[in-house]
């Protein structure tokens, strides 16, 4: 059973994620809340059996920048998934909109072009509380889910 706190599957039920490759990106914009969601990916990758040789660690300037770095690795070839990590706090502007549908937009289409799966680990709060509260707090750290949701696609891809 899951709870808020904890990824949908136990790390001892879920599969070695040994021998996989995966490439992690991540936004230097918010970087408290992002440092905190990579922490997560990384940990969670570590704890299933993935080497750190195994990890591509690429940082970008803002989340809008994130498909753009993905397609990057993903034309390199040889990763079995790449997990997006960023977050954008609405403000008072419609900016929050046009990077949220960017950054949204820019990962499904990634998805239909390359034969790899590309992880969605963008936090898209009203505030940074709640930016917080899903980066290692009260709800849990959506790196670590977005780490476990990459292994579960590389596998399924490798079917």
């Amino acid at each position: 059973m899951s709870t808020l706190n904890s990824p949908a599957i136990p790390d001892d039920k879920l599969p070695s994620a040994r021998g996989l490759r995966f490439g992690v990106v991540v936004s230097e914009w918010n970087r408290e809340i992002t440092g905190k969601l990579e922490q997560g990916a990384l940990s969670q990758l570590n704890r299933q059996g993935v080497l750190p040789d195994d990890i591509t660690l690429l940082h970008v300037p803002g989340s809008f920048e994130l498909p753009f770095a993905g397609r990057l690795l993903a034309e390199k070839d040889g990763y079995d998934a790449i997990i997006l990590l960023g977050c954008v706090i609405r403000g008072e502007t419609s900016h929050y909109d046009y990077v949220c549908q960017g950054v949204t937009q820019g990962t499904m289409e990634l998805n239909l072009r390359y034969a790899v799966p590309f992880i969605f680990g963008v936090l898209t709060t009203e505030n940074e509380e709640q930016a917080l509260a899903r980066a290692g707090g009260e709800l849990g750290n959506k790196g670590e889910e977005a780490a476990v949701t990459a292994i579960r696609m590389a596998l399924l891809s490798r079917k």
